[in-house]
């Protein structure tokens, strides 16, 4: 009986989790949608912006998005200016894509609000809160993780 217990709450985890997810993911992608772009795309160019130029095939992996959709973004944000693909110098095989400067001034101009709009949706915990949440969902995604391999 107690195994049933179990399950049932880990179940009720789950869609809690998944709930709370969604919820954080529509406030979220409403802000970044109102600035013009739609979440994958601010995705990618955040990226760009934090962690500088990136292989366009490894794009996909970072922000899980599947590699066939990375050329139909990358198009759509180099048509707005936003970033730009560079050829590999020492593999021509490989395209890096890289934030323009245009696309820099839009993350700096975008990210703050972004920033203090996450920060109002988790404000509801306190510090101390929000510190355990990051232990217990990491430990989530690492069993997760140990259990794929």
């Amino acid at each position: 009986m107690e195994n049933r217990k179990e399950t049932q709450q880990s179940l009720k985890l789950f869609i809690v989790l998944s709930k709370a997810y969604r919820a954080i993911s529509e406030y979220t992608n409403h802000f970044v949608q109102q600035n013009g772009l739609n979440p994958t795309e601010f995705a990618v160019l955040e990226l760009l912006y934090h962690k500088g130029d990136q292989p366009l095939q490894q794009i996909g992996g970072k922000i899980l998005l599947a590699s066939g959709s990375i050329t139909y973004v990358v198009d759509k944000l180099e048509g707005k200016g936003l970033m730009r693909r560079i050829a590999c110098p020492s593999d021509r095989r490989v395209t890096y894509g890289q934030i323009t400067e245009n696309g820099k001034s839009f993350i700096e101009s975008f990210f703050p609000g972004h920033e203090e709009r996450i920060h109002e949706l988790m404000s509801v915990l306190t510090e101390e809160e929000k510190e355990t949440a990051i232990e217990l969902i990491k430990k989530i995604g690492v069993n997760v993780k140990k259990m794929n391999h």
